[in-house]
């Protein structure tokens, strides 16, 4: 099995897995994953990132499920992490396992820097055998700069730290043919849009995602090197059984020499511009050239120096995403013009590629 071969190994645990329909932390499910890590993680680098602290903040405030604001739910996550993370210290602790918390936000994955410190932490917290437990920073995300589900966010953190293996345990065995009723798909190489199609969109009482967020989550380790499992989390021993009964579905991923650094670019959850080009410039690009900005037609959204954007062709393919060198105010003035004006143009030497080679990713 894969897992034995994995030295990094992350585990997604849905808020049903962890929660149940009372509010209540699950300490004897979570026991028996805690024995599955021992038996399937021994010498390896585990990392868990758990959902649940709204619902478990929610029942502690005695507050129903229904619609809640932003800034309230903001509010409530912030004392049910509290709860959350005591409980994992308490279970795991048991156990002889020691943990800490990471709570991360959009910006610590999608900003180069902070996913390059983020690693470190992780880094280290390997070196002094915990096991760090994560959840999305809910108390300051914004419904704008939201990775919305752990789904994701177990993926990005897969790819930051290059993990061999993310398992999510959800409420299904994996992804079906035609919903539950269907055929187990065991595995899948390539998320086309028949795939795409099969992803319910059944909102469960806690969840926030479905199956289209584990797919988006698939499309990042796919593109990382990264395998991904959909495995049932509502039963004991959750990962025994995924093995045993070969009950899952398995996300192949692509052979990939990539570096560290376009697996990140490539991985990134959004892009905060488009720059369409013309076919000279599509032409390059496909050669492994650098954008220029004579190939530029024209721009789409609001970005600064640095950000990831996205590159179309005049057809509106997506060609490509990158590291932008330039904001888009600067692009504008720009764009259409040889490298050669560019700095008599914004009054101040710069480099002469709007996007470099290698801070690209052919798509």
């Amino acid at each position: 099995m894969l897992i034995d071969n994995s030295k990094k190994i992350v585990i997604k645990l849905g808020s049903s897995t962890v929660i149940d329909q009372k509010g209540k932390f699950k300490k004897s499910w979570v026991n028996t994953l805690i024995k599955d890590i021992k038996k399937y993680g021994k010498k390896k680098d585990i990392v868990i990132v758990s959902s649940g602290a709204i619902a478990l903040g929610q029942s502690y405030l005695k507050i129903k499920k229904k619609k809640i604001k932003l800034e309230m739910s903001q509010a409530i996550a912030s004392i049910g992490q509290i709860h959350l993370a005591e409980e994992f210290q308490k279970v795991f602790e048991e156990n002889n396992f020691r943990v800490g918390q990471i709570l991360i936000s959009p910006d610590d994955t999608e900003q180069r820097k902070r996913a390059l410190n983020v690693k470190r932490t992780f880094d280290n917290l390997f070196k002094l055998k915990a096991i760090p437990i994560v959840n999305e920073n809910d108390t300051t995300a914004t419904s704008e700069i939201k990775y919305g589900d752990n789904d994701r966010l177990a993926a990005r953190v897969a790819q930051i730290i290059g993990a061999d293996t993310l398992i999510i345990l959800s409420d299904v065995d994996g992804l079906y043919d035609h919903g539950k009723e269907g055929r187990l798909i065991r595995s899948v190489h390539n998320l086309t849009n028949d795939i795409y199609k099969l992803a319910d969109t059944k909102i469960n009482n806690y969840g926030s995602g479905g199956m289209i967020t584990k797919l988006e989550a698939a499309n990042i380790c796919i593109n990382a090197g990264c395998h991904m499992f959909i495995g049932n989390g509502n039963r004991k021993n959750p990962i025994k059984k995924m093995i045993l009964e070969k009950k899952f579905t398995k996300f192949i991923p692509k052979i990939s020499t990539m570096a560290a650094r376009k697996k990140w670019i490539v991985s990134s959850l959004s892009s905060t511009g488009t720059i369409y080009i013309d076919k000279g410039a599509a032409d390059a690009l496909k050669s492994g050239k650098s954008l220029l900005a004579a190939g530029i037609k024209s721009i789409k959204g609001k970005f600064n120096k640095g950000e990831n954007v996205v590159i179309e062709d005049e057809k509106n393919n997506k060609l490509a995403r990158g590291l932008a060198s330039f904001s888009s105010k600067e692009i504008e003035k720009i764009k259409g013009r040889q490298s050669n004006e560019i700095e008599k143009i914004l009054g101040y030497s710069s480099k002469t590629e709007v996007i470099h080679k290698d801070d690209m990713v052919k798509l």
